[in-house]
């Protein structure tokens, strides 16, 4: 599966597994975040076939997050997968958020992922397609209360996916978001839920097993929507 993918919002956690299954599987990997230390730690210690590559990037800066996509045509070439795996919120809810607060989780849930889009369906479609994955939470089919700004942003997410999908699916560029029901183990999980059991949390391996699954599909047989959770207990934790 030889293709140049983009993971943009990378850190320990499910980014940093996206990044080492899309390297395994001989895929050139580029990975954005603003934390230049970790991801070009990242990118040495890839040895799958793929290359990886750092690129320190602020997902909310639209010309910073252009520049980034032409760092990586000048290393891999076109783009044929971004997966949108970034996301920020300030956890209150409508009379504790201000408005500054709202408008940070509205540049990188929304205004990031839709200059991010731009760029990869661009190339996407002047080339053989490609898939766009955005990563989504169990807020973006269900609001939970008390966290307005993530809501929004991963509402008008998983709205912009199912923009894509009908706009540029006869175009060979294929849409899909993923609702990851449920928290992923990574070590900020770990030290806020100290006595939580291992099988309650969900394994960032395995999620991007399901990413690289929905790369590979057939145009005749393609899901836009895959719902991830670990089970019945994960709903006394949403």
């Amino acid at each position: 599966m030889a293709r140049t993918v983009v993971v943009a919002g990378v850190g320990p956690g499910l980014g940093a597994s996206l990044a080492r299954k899309f390297s395994n599987e001989g895929c050139d990997v580029a990975s954005f975040a603003r934390t230049e230390e970790y991801i070009g730690e990242l990118a040495e210690d890839l040895d799958g076939p793929g290359d990886g590559l750092a690129v320190p990037v602020d997902l909310r800066e639209p010309e910073e997050v252009r520049q980034a996509f032409d760092t990586v045509r000048g290393f891999f070439g076109s783009i044929d997968v971004l997966v949108y795996n970034a996301s920020s919120a300030s956890w209150r809810g409508l009379m504790d958020t201000t408005e500054d607060e709202f408008e940070n989780a509205w540049k990188v849930n929304q205004r990031g992922a839709f200059v991010c889009a731009q760029e990869a369906v661009g190339d996407m479609r002047d080339e053989d397609g490609g898939t766009v994955i955005f990563t989504g939470a169990t807020s973006a089919v269900r609001s939970r209360g008390g966290a307005i700004s993530f809501t929004a942003g991963k509402f008008g997410a998983r709205g912009m996916a199912m923009d894509i999908a009908q706009e540029y699916g006869d175009e060979g560029v294929h849409a899909a978001h993923v609702v990851v029901d449920g928290q992923i183990d990574n070590p900020r999980t770990r030290d806020h839920h100290p006595d939580r059991d291992d099988d309650t949390f969900l394994d960032p391996d395995d999620i991007a097993d399901t990413y690289c699954h929905l790369v590979e599909q057939d145009a005749s047989t393609q899901a836009f929507e895959v719902h991830l959770t670990n089970g019945p207990q994960t709903t006394e934790f949403l």
